[in-house]
């Protein structure tokens, strides 16, 4: 079992919350997922500046896609 307040690679994170990587751009995207609380980018040196790669906090990114699979529409349509 993954440590719950671990932070970790899209992919992984992905794969821990059972969502695929896009779902979890769009929830950036709205403000579903604030930075510095739910995600941040990366501090790997050998990555693009203009586009950097992410990392979520599992324990509360978990939270919000739990409360969006019951609230919110828009994840039956991208689920789909």
């Amino acid at each position: 079992m993954i440590e719950a307040t671990k932070w970790l690679s899209e992919q992984e994170a992905s794969k821990a919350l059972k969502v695929n990587k896009k779902y979890l751009d769009v929830l950036r995207e709205r403000g579903d997922l604030k930075p510095g609380c739910h995600w941040r980018s990366s501090t790997d040196p050998k990555q693009l500046p203009w586009k950097p790669k992410v990392n979520y906090r599992i324990s509360v990114c978990k939270e919000v896609i739990e409360y969006l699979q019951i609230n919110d529409n828009y994840f039956d349509q991208i689920a789909s």
